[in-house]
């Protein structure tokens, strides 16, 4: 066998590179050497001891530290001197009491995500406090009413893309659902040695700086051989015309990443022990800043039981996405004495990390092949649904491609490109960035369709049918809209379900019980995702955070968020402080999550019950978006005649 230390390491430094040149998204399998087992994630791993009072206590420090990551020294901003991470434990009913002791230079912080909890516990600054300064220490303290595998990070600037991220588990107060017999914590992530803010920088002035897998001539050769000389031809001009890449999967990839595993690339690679036979759970968390993983054990079944800390019915599966910010925790049963590689692929293909499962140190764990790196396609222009089914796409030759309704790529930077930049989160500990008047901000207000009368709409549970987009193309922010929409829960996403393996779906996740309120929604707020990657700015309708007015709620009302995806990148969205309650076809057993992958072309519905009063966060979980202002404030009050009947008892 190759030396693994080789192998991989011109796979991810060379690959990215040459990918391109050679046409092949494939490389020979390389050995994987187990390692000892981490002792500190292992550690975390033991039986929870009581807790004194029934309060459990963590002192952490943030600090700026050099780590080794990659077989180089890195200065990472470390909780505790790791990357990640300690894993914090709780068992449910406790209460949690944490100290956060900033030594950094700049303002700090840590949200709790997934963690329901009192918004100024929330840990976002700006919104629901002023965050941590210099020398400070910080206090959260909140009770634990829920169980499953979560996760917490930085809200403030790019840290989280420095380390600054960590699992949080709790122990139900009861074990209920699926036995397994030991259990691994996996947290996936991805560092540059860039400064993320020149990441940032250079995604600003060429979008694509990333992207070393872009289509050459021996692809178009091979196209040519497979569709014919009009169809390659038509295809590229089409690509061209809307100034766009195919191969544009993720902003950042390979060409700067290195891929993690609980801190480890495959080269060093994490080791987790195990006993034939055994089940064994994976809590398997996207602590990752701007890449999606698929994760796969080669040959191995694995049977899905929690998705967003949330029991689901148990679904087998042999590969899933994990989208960023997404918990996914899975059963697996190892029947033989050998090593298994865990293996998370980058959604793109520029990349990969691996870990081991093993009984001992120093066995080698094979790694499959390298797969080809995807191609959006018509259906992520949402050109290829509906009445568009069977089109003759190679036909499109006299199609006016720059006049495309929405796709103004051409124009130069103005105001709403110019202030994107303003969520600075860094910034953002002490004072928001000033806002517009709320009438010129957002005409559109979240396309409230308060308007349409309750029986009009959808039954609670059921799924978006497909749409032609409207007229509205949300301004210069947005560079393209889809024709239609439609759910695409079904889809297993770019680049997977062509190899015969069983990939996980959306479409397939059921509550592991029903719920016992499952009531209908009173109004539906529909908000465009949108963006226009030559000038590389995200936001909501079109609208960067610094200009919108907040998403206003009644405490206690039931509403259905609809999300459409107007761009070709896949934007995983998270609520902070409520359940999203997914619209899967499920009726009552639809799944409860924290996060939603939403797919290029999509339109996706969500049912959420506002029922903690406050100011909560709505964003893009891809970092570099969130921080160019793909970002908005819920806010969740008292009606108004409940503040009047507090006046009049006064």
């Amino acid at each position: 066998m190759s030396d693994l230390r080789l192998s991989s390491r011109v796979s991810r430094r060379s690959f990215v590179r040459t990918a391109a040149i050679i046409g092949a998204g494939s490389a020979l399998a390389s050995p994987l050497r187990a390692s000892p087992p981490d002792a500190l994630l292992d550690a975390g791993l033991r039986p929870l001891p009581p807790a004194p009072n029934n309060v459990r206590q963590y002192d952490l420090a943030i600090a700026e530290t050099v780590v080794r990551l990659d077989g180089r020294n890195a200065k990472a901003v470390t909780i505790n001197g790791t990357v990640p991470g300690p894993v914090l434990r709780f068992r449910e009913g406790e209460q949690a009491v944490i100290r956060v002791r900033n030594t950094l230079s700049e303002d700090t912080s840590i949200h709790w995500h997934g963690i329901i909890l009192p918004p100024e516990m929330d840990g976002v600054p700006g919104l629901s406090f002023a965050g941590i300064r210099p020398g400070e220490t910080f206090e959260y303290r909140f009770a634990i009413n829920q169980a499953g595998t979560y996760w917490y990070h930085s809200h403030s600037g790019l840290q989280e893309q420095l380390g600054h991220y960590g699992a949080l588990i709790i122990e139900p107060a009861e074990r209920t659902g699926p036995s397994y017999d030991r259990e691994h914590v996996l947290v996936l992530s991805d560092w540059t040695f860039e400064s993320p803010y020149r990441v940032l920088s250079r995604l600003k002035k060429q979008p694509d700086a990333y992207n070393f897998q872009r289509r050459t001539v021996m692809d178009f050769f091979r196209d040519v051989s497979r569709d014919g000389l009009s169809a390659a031809v038509s295809d590229r001009v089409m690509w061209a015309g809307m100034r766009m890449n195919p191969t544009d999967i993720a902003d950042v990839t390979g060409a700067t990443y290195s891929f993690l595993l609980n801190g480890r690339t495959a080269e060093a690679p994490w080791t987790g022990e195990f006993m034939p036979g055994e089940r064994v759970l994976l809590r398997v968390i996207n602590a990752g800043a701007g890449s999606y993983f698929d994760v796969r054990i080669p040959g191995v079944p694995m049977t899905v039981v929690q998705v967003s800390g949330q029991p689901v019915e148990p679904v087998e599966t042999d590969e899933f996405r994990i989208a960023l910010a997404e918990t996914y925790d899975v059963i697996v049963q190892l029947p033989e004495d050998h090593a298994y590689s865990v293996y998370a692929e980058a959604m793109d293909r520029s990349g990969f990390t691996a870990g081991i499962l093993s009984r001992s140190a120093g066995v080698v764990a094979a790694l499959p092949a390298r797969r080809r790196r995807p191609l959006l396609t018509m259906a992520d222009m949402g050109m290829d649904h509906g009445a568009m089914a069977g089109m003759d796409h190679g036909a499109m030759e006299g199609m006016d491609h720059g006049a495309m309704k929405g796709m103004d790529h051409g124009a130069k930077a103005d105001t709403v490109a110019s202030t994107g930049a303003a969520v600075d989160h860094a910034a953002m500990g002490h004072a928001m960035p000033a806002k517009v008047p709320a009438a010129t901000a957002d005409a559109h207000a979240g396309h409230d369709m308060s308007a349409i009368a309750t029986a009009t709409l959808r039954a609670p549970g059921t799924l978006p049918v497909e749409t032609p987009h409207s007229s509205e193309t949300h301004g210069v922010g947005n560079a393209m809209v889809p024709m239609s929409t439609k759910s695409r829960l079904g889809e297993p996403g770019v680049g997977l379900g062509g190899d015969g393996r069983r990939v996980l779906r959306y479409a397939e996740l059921r509550s592991a019980e029903p719920w016992a309120e499952f009531r209908a929604p009173t109004r539906e707020i529909e908000l465009h995702l949108t963006g226009n990657m030559e000038r590389y700015t995200w936001a909501i309708d079109g609208i960067p955070y610094d200009q919108a007015s907040p998403i206003e709620l009644t405490y206690g009302e039931r509403i259905r968020l609809t999300m459409v995806n107007d761009t070709m990148m896949n934007h995983p969205m998270h609520l902070h402080g409520m359940w999203m309650e997914l619209e899967n076809g499920h009726g009552n057993r639809s799944p409860r999550i924290h996060t939603i992958n939403v797919k290029p072309a999509e339109r996706v519905s969500l049912l959420v019950t506002a029922d903690a009063l406050g100011r909560w966060a709505f964003h893009c979980h891809v970092l570099y978006h969130m921080e160019v202002g793909m970002f908005r404030e819920v806010r969740v009050s008292k009606a108004a005649s409940e503040h009047e009947g507090h006046h009049d008892a006064a």
